[in-house]
C-alpha cells in the first residue's frame, strides 16, 4: 500500500507566498508518510482579477512554477499532481489550466489541459464566472501508469461530466478544484463519491478551502475516498492536507465482488 495526500490552501494573489505554503503543506504530507501528493486547482494564484492568470503564464516546460514542482518533488522523493498553473497556450489573451505530473525525481511525466470550463452564474449568489474569458480548454484526458496504479487527472467543473470518465479505465483519480463555497455544499461531496462509485475507483480531491482575498469563498472538504465511496479523510476548512492508503488489493476485491464495470452495457461514443 502507498500513503497519498490532497493538500488544502487558500490561495492569494502572491505566487510566492502561495509556493512557500504549499511547500509546507507538502513537507508536512510526506511527513506523515504520502508517496503522492495532489495540489488544488490555482494552488499557485488566486488573483484580484480573472485575467490576472494570463500575466502570470508561463512557456510549457520553463517558469518558477514549473521549477518549484520538480524541485519540491525531488527534494521530497515523492510524486506530485500540480493542481492547476497558467501556461501559454495558442490564443496569447488566454492560458491553458495546465494540471502538471511529476515523479519523485522531479521528472515531469504527464500533462493535463482542464477540458469543462466553468461559465456558470451560481445559483443563490451573486456569483459570475467566466472561465473561458481566460481560459482556452484543452481536448483530451489523461491517464497514467505510476507506482500507485493506474491514474486519472480531471479539474473542478469536470467532476459534473460522468462520461467523460468512463472510458479512462483508472484505479485513482485525482481532481484538484476549486469549488464555490455554494455549490460545494450543495454537491462537492456528492459527486465525489459518485464517480468512485460509478469508477470503483480511488479519488483523491484536493480542493481550495477558506476565504480568499479577491472575496471568493471556496468550500474546502478536501477528501480522499475509496471505491466503494467511503470517505477515508476530510479537512474541512482552511490550510492543510488529508492523507489514506491506496489499496490496489482492496480495490481489486470490491471490483471482483462488485463487477459492475464488466455489466456495462452502453458506451461513450458506441465504443
Amino acid at each position: 500500500m502507498n500513503r497519498c495526500a490532497a493538500i488544502q490552501m487558500a490561495s492569494g494573489p502572491n505566487v510566492s507566498a502561495n509556493l512557500l505554503e504549499a511547500e509546507k503543506l507538502i513537507a508536512e504530507a510526506v511527513k506523515a508518510g504520502a508517496k503522492l501528493v495532489a495540489l488544488p486547482e490555482n494552488f499557485a494564484l488566486m488573483g484580484d482579477h480573472e485575467l490576472d492568470k494570463i500575466k502570470a503564464k508561463e512557456v510549457d516546460g520553463s517558469g518558477p512554477i514549473q521549477s518549484f514542482l520538480s524541485s519540491v518533488a525531488k527534494k521530497y522523493a515523492v510524486w506530485v499532481v500540480g493542481g492547476t498553473i497558467p501556461i501559454a497556450g495558442n490564443d496569447s489573451n488566454k492560458v491553458r489550466a495546465a494540471c502538471l505530473v511529476y515523479n519523485d525525481q522531479g521528472e515531469r511525466v504527464a500533462r493535463y489541459d482542464k477540458v469543462h470550463l466553468f461559465d456558470v452564474s451560481v445559483p443563490g449568489s451573486n456569483d459570475v464566472y467566466r472561465e473561458s474569458d481566460s481560459i482556452e480548454p484543452g481536448t483530451d484526458p489523461l491517464v497514467i501508469d505510476t507506482p500507485f496504479g493506474r491514474l486519472g487527472v480531471a479539474v473542478c467543473y469536470d467532476l459534473r461530466f460522468p462520461e467523460f470518465f468512463r472510458k479512462m479505465g483508472m484505479e485513482i483519480l485525482v481532481i484538484p478544484s476549486a469549488f464555490t463555497a455554494e455549490t460545494g455544499a450543495a454537491h462537492w461531496e456528492l459527486l465525489l463519491r459518485a464517480r468512485a462509485v460509478e469508477n470503483l475507483c480511488y479519488v483523491i480531491a484536493p480542493n481550495q478551502g477558506g476565504f480568499h482575498l479577491n472575496g471568493r469563498k471556496t468550500f474546502g472538504h478536501s477528501m480522499v475516498i475509496d471505491p466503494w465511496g467511503v470517505v477515508l479523510d476530510c479537512y474541512k476548512t482552511g490550510g492543510g492536507f488529508v492523507s489514506a492508503e491506496i489499496d490496489l488489493e482492496r480495490l481489486e476485491k470490491v471490483r471482483g465482488a462488485f463487477p459492475a464495470l464488466s455489466h456495462r452495457r452502453f458506451f461513450v461514443n458506441n465504443e
